[in-house]
């Protein structure tokens, strides 16, 4: 039997607790202002994501996949497109494009790197290929020079959806990383979280900001003029607010994020049995997740699930197997990669509450279970 988890896979209640004033004070700041909606705090969060960024523009949405989906959109992408996505990914990055009525095409990853492998990328292109949809999975950036080598002889938009990457950068530069334009989530767990639904989208476009802004807002600019078959989509003043407080924080976060995993890494560089994520020479990471790729998976989780270790998997069922995606027409190509991944990852603890004991004892935990397999 389990013991009760001692240390858990995911643990919000530090970070919330340290900056809890800041919280009811800004949650009191848009109470008194009487604004909740299209106020003072968005505007402000937007122009400080964006900076933060080194972008020229940011639009708030209501989640991530909302972001996904208004970024396709303001890029013209529809019915008839195809868009090339990782085969190796959450849903949410296939499902924008199902939304917009575009067709997603896979390609599967680099096993060492788990993002989209570029030299699978012309095989996958088409006539009708309009974007290429990258995800910089578990906070590490995929190789931007080569995806940008295809998408500029190919004349495709390339959108990233930045889900799991606030501030990574590729060789120093964070907007070296964000493409034609990136979309975010803020789910709660994401390394900057809110404390509900809520995402955005940064654009190098103004236009196509613009375009977004309305989108998220039932289309219209003026009240009761709409100009666009918009949807309602729109980040409240109390998620800004508090994602403007987080936000100050991030840098500082993302570091210790760094060196946590810096101190996994260094447990498991010499266990032939783990391989963990390798990352790109150029590219910096914010360690969203950290994921290794294990002979039993199962058995791992279980035995530090009896040491009470919590542990999690991403993803078990790759979307091409979803019952979301099983009646498309014309079926799926093979992806043996892809479901080797979703058979053999592992998601260890790793959060800036954590502490270094903490960490040695889930790698030598993990390294008694591997042993034992």
């Amino acid at each position: 039997m389990p013991r009760p988890t001692r240390i858990p896979f995911i643990d919000l209640g530090p970070e919330i607790a340290a900056i809890r004033p800041q919280i009811e004070a800004a949650i009191g700041r848009v109470l008194d202002s009487g604004r909740l909606i299209l106020g003072p705090e968005l505007e402000a969060f937007e122009a400080e994501f964006a900076a933060w960024h080194g972008a020229p523009v940011a639009v708030g949405v209501s989640s991530g996949l909302a972001a996904l989906t208004l970024m396709l959109q303001a890029f013209d992408i529809g019915p008839g497109d195809e868009v090339l996505v990782p085969a190796n990914t959450y849903i949410a990055t296939w499902l924008a494009v199902s939304r917009v009525g575009a067709t997603p095409v896979p390609v599967e990853p680099d096993p060492l790197t788990r993002n989209i492998d570029p030299d699978r990328l012309q095989a996958a292109l088409s006539d009708r290929t309009r974007a290429l949809l990258a995800v910089h999975l578990y906070g590490s950036p995929c190789d931007m020079d080569a995806l940008n080598d295809v998408c500029h002889q190919h004349e495709l938009h390339l959108l990233i959806d930045a889900a799991q990457s606030c501030g990574a950068a590729w060789d120093g530069s964070k907007p070296a990383c964000l493409g034609d334009a990136a979309a975010f989530s803020f789910y709660p767990t994401k390394n900057l979280g809110s404390l509900g639904e809520a995402g955005a989208v940064i654009c190098f476009d103004r236009d196509r900001a613009e375009q977004i802004r309305l989108l998220r807002n039932y289309g219209m600019r003026d009240h009761y003029r709409h100009r666009f078959k918009g949807e309602n989509a729109r980040l409240e003043e109390l998620h800004a607010a508090v994602l403007r407080i987080k936000l100050d924080r991030l840098d500082a976060a993302n570091e210790r994020r760094r060196n946590l995993a810096a101190r996994y890494l260094t447990h498991f560089a010499d266990c032939g049995t783990i391989v963990c994520q390798q990352i790109p020479p150029r590219a910096t990471p914010v360690w969203h997740l950290f994921t290794l790729c294990l002979p039993d998976r199962d058995r791992v989780a279980r035995q530090l699930a009896e040491r009470g270790i919590g542990s999690a998997v991403h993803y078990p069922v790759p979307p091409h197997r979803s019952g979301a995606y099983a009646d498309d027409a014309g079926g799926w190509p093979e992806l043996p990669e892809t479901d080797r991944l979703a058979r053999s990852l592992l998601s260890l603890p790793l959060y800036p509450a954590l502490t270094e004991a903490e960490i040695d004892e889930i790698a030598a935990e993990t390294l008694t279970a591997v042993e034992n397999l």
